[in-house]
């Protein structure tokens, strides 16, 4: 078992094998690109995409919802467990870098190590203080490290950056936890809301169909509506100007759309919990379920309509009446109006009016007139057949007409609706984080190296005293071969003024 356990271990957090799962699952998330998925695809389009053979296949294989498939989570789990195994495979050696520091050189140490250079001086007494001189010069900053008898410099830069690798690490993890927790534990639907009323249902699509889900709070629609573009907004002031026009007609609203907006209230536990007007990217967020205005409309529910009141046959006697359902308005003479019934799109079959469609193209109006002595007389105002009612009562109805630029319509307004769409995905924090995460890592990978220098006064066997100089660096190789050169002239350059001399020759044991 031990075994067992250390070959998966090592497979793991080999870097190769850790890449190659990345790669198969970013292939796998462009295949979820090019075809078509079920929770937010219409099924009906889905059909027609494809052929019902293609479609019994792709469902089979489970690429129509390829990020819900069970392949796809386990693909993700183990990117993440190579990961964290990469991480603990490298942890003891950066630590070791990071903690205890190799401040001072060994003879096996400066023999193995890569970037180094030999110095010959005549004075080893003032030779180790024109180094230091060089390399504060040269814009490093130096220590003296004091053991025993001997002295040297030692200096490093951005120790940091063994951690890089591991901010990066990190940035991944948090980033396929966010993915995960998103996919996994969110969702996201519809939900229609009328003016006035509330409601905790919202419809969700998925792979299967459509289904419900209760949120654990309610919304409540105070207020929706539908802004839109007047006619001085639709033109230029040379075209009014042009045709004459006032400034009647000049505010006239157009069906141009221009805002929506809609007023939500959060209602929870039979209390209201915050309010806030929507719109267009301006959405209500509370317990992380956010609400976006996606669309407006008119419900088949009758908001207001505008009568005329006709008194002995009269007609220029009208008086308006503004009429809500279940609402009574007083009327001269002590008589009272209420609207009992309204039927949007109506059809008369056996003396009855009944419903067609709640689509608002056919109205009917049931009303009821009430005289000073409290006898009630209801009759039907059917605007279509005939614009005013037939019972003979003191004062007749008929359904005030306004044009529109369709055409002569019914005055009366429906109760809007405001159409929101529903998301909750529990992951966007961790999933921001990853990013910051990654490109802080970024930062440190591409703009900050591990770099570390020595500088010890040694004797040669064959140049006698010299100054031994060594760095290394854990990336950029290129460029610190370049500044490591630099340093080694500095030094030399220092050497030869201090002695009044040119600079001696420098035994390079590898070519900086």
């Amino acid at each position: 078992m031990k075994s067992l356990w250390q070959k998966f271990f090592r497979a793991l957090a080999n870097p190769r094998n850790g890449i190659i799962l990345l790669l198969v699952v970013v292939v796998l998330m462009a295949v979820g690109t090019f075809i078509l998925q079920r929770p937010t695809s219409d099924p009906a389009t889905i059909e027609r995409a494809y052929s019902s053979s293609t479609l019994r296949v792709l469902d089979t294989l489970q690429l129509t919802d390829i990020y819900h498939a069970w392949y796809f989570v386990a693909l993700l789990g183990l990117v993440c467990v190579s990961i964290v195994f990469a991480s603990l495979d490298r942890w003891p050696k950066a630590w070791r870098y990071y903690a205890r520091p190799y401040r001072r050189t060994e003879p096996h140490f400066r023999a193995a190590l890569l970037h180094k250079a030999l110095i010959p001086v005549k004075n080893a007494g003032t030779a180790l203080e024109a180094a230091e001189r060089a390399f504060r010069k040269a814009g490093i900053p130096v220590e003296r490290e004091m053991a025993a008898e001997e002295v040297s410099l030692y200096s490093e830069r951005h120790r940091i950056a063994e951690f890089a690798v591991y901010v990066v690490h990190a940035s991944l993890l948090l980033i396929l936890l966010g993915y995960g927790l998103g996919h996994l534990r969110g969702y996201s639907g519809f939900m229609m809301l009328p003016k006035g009323e509330s409601s905790n249902r919202m419809t969700i699509q998925t792979g299967r169909g459509r289904t419900f889900r209760l949120l654990p709070f309610s919304i409540r629609c105070d207020d929706a509506k539908q802004e839109n573009y007047t006619v001085r907004e639709m033109i230029s002031g040379e075209e009014s100007s042009a045709n004459k026009l006032d400034e009647r007609i000049l505010n006239r609203e157009t069906e141009m759309p221009k805002q929506y907006w809609s007023e939500l209230t959060v209602l929870e536990d039979g209390r209201e919990v915050t309010h806030k007007r929507i719109s267009v990217n301006h959405p209500l967020t509370y317990r992380g379920v956010r609400f976006y205005q996606s669309s407006m409309g008119a419900s088949g529910k009758l908001d207001t309509v505008h009568l005329l009141a006709i008194t002995g046959g009269n007609a220029e006697s009208a008086k308006d009446v503004l009429l809500s359902p279940g609402q009574t308005v007083a009327l001269d003479g002590g008589y009272k109006l209420a609207l009992l019934r309204f039927v949007p799109d109506y059809y008369v079959l056996d003396h009855e009016v009944f419903t067609k469609s709640e689509e608002p193209d056919n109205p009917a109006f049931q009303l009821s007139l009430t005289g000073p002595d409290g006898k009630e007389t209801k009759m039907w105002l059917l605007p279509s057949l005939l614009n005013m009612t037939s019972e003979d009562t003191p004062i007749k109805f008929q359904a005030a007409v306004r044009t529109t630029e369709q055409g002569a319509a019914i005055d009366m307004k429906m109760v809007p609706f405001t159409g929101l769409e529903v998301s909750y995905i529990p992951g966007q924090t961790a999933l921001w984080g990853g990013l910051l995460l990654m490109v802080l890592g970024l930062i440190i990978v591409f703009f900050m190296a591990h770099t570390r220098y020595w500088a010890v006064v040694v004797k040669d066997q064959k140049l006698g005293p010299a100054v031994w100089v060594g760095g290394t660096t854990n990336r950029n190789r290129a460029r610190f071969e370049q500044d490591f050169a630099e340093l080694v002239e500095l030094i030399k350059a220092e050497l030869a003024g201090g002695a009044g001399k040119k600079p001696a020759e420098t035994k390079k044991l590898v070519k900086a």
